[in-house]
């Protein structure tokens, strides 16, 4: 069995507060063990810089440069087998991985790195550039969506190889329960609630159940966020047909809002690929999402992908399997198998063994 040092810069996967960050980062660690290997969380120390603050950026480097000496010095009486970062991008560079790596003589790998050049350039610049530095330091990139792959590509150093590692999930270990068959349609949607993106998906949302008039559904919105007070107000002319269940901490509470519905309705608006799919899929709920990169390619083929920004759309879609429960089982159904078959946490064990063992060895 090989230790393997995890390091998710954005956030740590024991951070208190959920969201779909933590969750794919937790589960990274999952498939490392189900490939064979021993996971120790290298570091807890977060370094997103979301403002564009220059400040704050070298703030950031300090305690980096800081926490790097720390492991580099901790680590060499019990050095891992490799260095394994979870999601490195122009707001979260890994400054931390590359020098302790290079320090232990250990190889440097990263899970979803994403190039943005332009970002050279503007309020983040230092941190875009180290962020290219970590990116062109490691031995092999898993990319999860086509989005990040042709940056990847082009700026690939000559001996990096790029690994994709379809999105994945754990829930399929979870049996699925049947949908109504009468009655509202419930639906559902879990998303944190802040500006710009999760808020924009919410206001389409809400833009399309107000074109509803004909079906009758019931929404369940679980999360919570600091654009919390705005999501409201998007929905109160709905009144009691929308129920806030507020955040979920626990993995059992969110799989209950699943089980508790029979569709998911979420726009996507610039969601990487959106881990709410991959679950709610994985529960035997159909999805319906507006056809975007990264959400394109975990929706599975029986639910919706609508048209961008066409709530006239996504309305429909919604309409159809409210008005069709018997297609609507089945769809989830054939949601729930794609999702094992193509995005389970077995196959991206395996996915992962697979590609580091020439490392390892």
């Amino acid at each position: 069995m090989s230790s393997i040092a995890f390091y998710a810069p954005m956030k740590p996967p024991d951070h208190p507060t959920p969201s779909g960050d933590r969750r794919i980062a937790r589960l990274l660690q999952r498939a490392l063990e189900r490939a064979g290997h021993d996971v120790v969380l290298a570091s807890r120390l977060r370094l997103r810089e979301g403002a564009g603050d220059a400040a704050a950026q070298t703030a950031l480097a300090a305690a980096a440069e800081e926490e790097a000496d720390r492991l580099i010095g901790a680590l060499r009486l019990q050095r891992p087998a490799l260095w394994f970062t979870y999601h490195c991008y122009y707001k979260a560079p890994d400054l931390i991985g590359p020098r302790v790596a290079e320090a232990l003589g250990v190889p440097y790998v990263v899970a979803e790195g994403t190039r943005a050049a332009k970002r050279l350039q503007g309020p983040w610049a230092r941190f875009a550039a180290a962020s290219e530095s970590a990116l062109d330091r490691a031995a092999a990139i898993f990319w999860f969506t086509t989005r990040d792959y042709p940056a990847l590509e082009a700026a690939r150093p000559p001996a990096q190889r790029l690994i994709h590692l379809p999105p994945f999930s754990a829930l399929g270990e979870i049996a699925a329960e049947p949908v109504a068959q009468d009655g509202p349609i419930r639906l559902v949607t879990v998303a944190m609630m802040r500006a710009p993106d999760k808020l924009s998906s919410y206001r389409a949302l809400a833009a399309a159940l107000a074109l509803l008039d004909d079906v009758d559904w019931r929404l369940t919105i679980g999360g919570d966020g600091p654009a919390e007070a705005a999501v409201r107000a998007a929905f109160a002319p709905f009144g009691e047909r929308v129920i806030f269940a507020g955040r979920k901490d626990e993995r059992p509470d969110v799989h209950a809002l699943y089980a508790g519905a029979d569709l998911l309705v979420w726009p996507g608006h610039n969601e990487a690929f959106g881990m709410v799919y991959l679950e709610a899929q994985a529960m035997g709920r159909a999805a319906v999402a507006e056809n975007r990169p990264g959400v394109r390619e975990v929706v599975a083929p029986s639910g919706a992908l609508t048209a961008p920004n066409d709530p006239e759309a996504f309305a429909e879609a919604i309409r159809r399997f409210a008005r069709d429960r018997a297609a609507l089982a089945r769809a989830g159904a054939a949601a729930r198998a794609h999702m094992l078959a193509h995005h389970g946490i077995e196959a991206a064990g395996e996915r992962l063994r697979a590609a580091l063992a020439p490392l390892l060895a």
